[in-house]
């Protein structure tokens, strides 16, 4: 894995570095998420209302503050005092009431504008094409949908409010000091563009290296996503030492940016405070000495004071926020890049006419002169001029050396690819004139590894007939051979299976797989060396099963083990993506000699194996 050190961001399609020129600027991430805003303007709106509110009251009890002054604290009359405080005590109640309006009602944004981003950058992702997932890390992805939103969620829900309330006081802040006293507040202008100078100057360095902080942080739980997935295999190799000196190196890495970029911060907010102190104390010695000379009031100069600090206050909150909006420009950036990628194969399209057929066809099924190349491996041809045919309710087993093509059929079957010449027709219309849904819930796959879920096995039964009942689930299970040992489970049809399924055998998840199937009654079957990786009981139950599964459907069957498709109805011999013989395997064996090979190789074992399968 590469040293997050010096990460970059990436093109969502290509995975290419993306040029520092193309990076988001803040006008175009609030562009981007105005879309997820818009909504809720009336929130918004309500929000910015209590943000004037406060903001105008707070402006209001530097009056409040002056008058204490010249009339309760300076004054001879008790009476004057209390007005004074009463006054700054209705100001203050005033403002607790907008403040809890605005914190409210802007979090609450927060929350929501997270919450709908977070399901469109899902719903995005779970359309996309499966070679998206090859050129990019699950563990980065994941840290797109969750750690960048959450700092999404924080800056929306927080640190933007304290930007726009802190532009606020400082507008209205200089506004009343011209008002107050005109020597002093030409003093704030020429001080103003040393304090924002900094921030204009660190606040690059500091986006870039947020940027790479969270770039950096999704290396590490990407890193640690893949080591706790194969868990098994580290410890049955003893790397444990090893892996957990490579994610040290990776935590420390990531570290090592996220101090640079904290180091970067501190001294932008250091040189901001001594700045905004420095011109304060410079405030109060020509202040002081204009009160001393009679030139101005005490109440005056405690009001210059006051408000010459909401805008200090207000130019080092926008720095510490200056900070959290570039990381939040990052985070954006990552999030608008999956949101922005577009599917190779569309989920759906505009379906011909002439696709109706194939929706009350039998589910012939047939390549036509099929080239492909998969998009990694241009100069690799994966199938050349393939023609297959698969009568409807028949079936047709796949058979070759590793690298003939035999799963890259299954995957243009099911539009994860297109091909690059030819087509693929099903009942007579190609499967480029059907929506990819429609396609793809006429088929079911068994592939050798099956994907379960961390749930029940109702659910991982019913995930192929949602709508399914529990009678429908518990016949599929028993037509799959499966009913017999989910009751043996601590919880039977409720019993949770674990992360993938970890807590059954080989065979029991193939099973379920099966039973998943029969439950989607489909017209196709497509199983992928469903029995490769089984022990010779297992594969018994499983081809029992599969028995079952298979009558009446089309079916294509990719088998490493030949004893398992000898009741193949036909039998493809495929060689470098290319057809080289067909027929029963009597025929085969006479007149295809890769074929003949290897059956030889193969049937002694499965001579060995006979006596435990019977």
């Amino acid at each position: 894995m590469p040293s997050p050190s010096a990460p970059a961001s990436h093109d969502p399609q290509t995975n290419a570095p993306v040029s520092k020129s193309a990076a988001m600027s803040a006008r175009q991430m609030l562009v981007a998420l105005w879309q997820f805003m818009r909504p809720y303007k009336m929130v918004l709106l309500g929000a910015a209302v209590a943000l004037v509110f406060t903001a105008g009251i707070t402006l209001s009890i530097g009056q409040g503050v002056r008058l204490l002054v010249d009339e309760g604290l300076t004054g001879d009359s008790s009476q004057s005092l209390s007005r004074a405080v009463l006054v700054l005590l209705v100001l203050a109640g005033l403002m607790a009431m907008g403040t809890y309006a605005r914190h409210y009602l802007v979090s609450w944004l927060g929350e929501r504008v997270v919450a709908d981003l977070r399901k469109a950058v899902f719903d995005q992702l779970v359309t996309l094409h499966p070679s998206y997932f090859e050129t990019n890390r699950s563990g980065e992805i994941m840290s797109r949908l969750t750690t960048d939103t959450t700092l999404l969620q924080h800056i929306i829900g927080t640190s933007f409010s304290m930007a726009l309330r802190s532009v606020l006081m400082f507008v209205g802040a200089l506004i009343l000091l011209l008002f107050t006293n005109l020597k002093l507040s030409l003093m704030v202008l020429v001080g103003v563009p040393l304090v924002l100078l900094p921030i204009v100057l660190y606040g690059r360095r500091v986006r870039k290296l947020s940027k790479a902080s969270q770039d950096s942080i999704a290396d590490v739980g990407s890193y640690a996503g893949e080591i706790i997935q194969h868990i098994k295999t580290v410890q049955s190799y003893t790397r444990e030492p090893y892996e957990k000196q490579a994610f040290a190196g990776e935590v420390e890495a990531a570290f090592d940016v996220a101090r640079r970029r904290i180091r970067q911060r501190s001294l932008l907010i250091a040189v901001v405070i001594l700045l905004m102190f420095g011109a304060v104390s410079a405030l109060l010695w020509v202040g002081g000495n204009d009160m001393i000379a009679g030139r101005m009031s005490s109440g005056d100069l405690a009001a210059f004071v006051f408000y010459a600090m909401l805008m200090g206050s207000a130019v080092a909150t926008i720095s510490e926020v200056y900070g959290e909006l570039q990381r939040a420009t990052g985070a954006t950036e990552r999030l608008m890049d999956l949101l922005q990628v577009e599917a190779e194969i569309p989920a759906s399209s505009n379906a011909q006419p002439s696709a109706t057929a194939a929706h009350t066809g039998a589910g012939l099924l047939a390549l036509e002169m099929v080239d492909f190349s998969y998009p990694s491996r241009p100069e690799h041809p994966a199938l050349h001029q393939l023609s297959l045919t698969v009568a409807a309710g028949k079936s047709l087993a796949l058979v070759g050396p590793s690298g003939a093509g035999k799963s890259t059929v299954l995957e243009l079957l099911q539009r994860f690819y297109e091909p690059l010449r030819g087509r693929i027709t099903l009942d007579g219309v190609d499967i480029r004139e059907l929506d990819t849904t429609t396609l793809r819930r006429q088929m079911a796959v068994v592939p050798q590894q099956p994907a379960l879920f961390t749930a029940d096995v109702w659910y991982n039964i019913r995930y192929g007939n949602p709508a399914a009942s529990d009678a429908a689930v518990v016949a599929a299970a028993k037509a799959a051979h499966a009913h017999e040992f989910i009751e043996q489970l601590p919880d039977g049809y409720n019993s949770h299976l674990g992360e993938q399924g970890a807590r059954l055998s080989g065979g029991q998840r193939q099973r379920i797989a099966i039973a998943r199937a029969i439950l989607k009654d489909p017209k196709i079957l497509l199983l992928d060396e469903a029995t490769s990786a089984l022990d010779a009981e297992s594969e018994h139950h499983v081809q029992q099963a599969l028995e079952t599964l298979m009558q009446g459907r089309t079916t294509i069957i990719i088998a490493h083990r030949l004893a398992t498709i000898l009741h193949a109805d036909s039998i493809a011999v495929l060689h470098e993506g290319k057809l080289v013989a067909q027929g029963s395997h009597g025929e085969l064996i006479e007149k295809s000699p890769l074929y003949k090979r290897l059956a030889e190789l193969q049937f002694q074992d499965a001579e060995r194996h006979k006596p435990l399968m019977e």
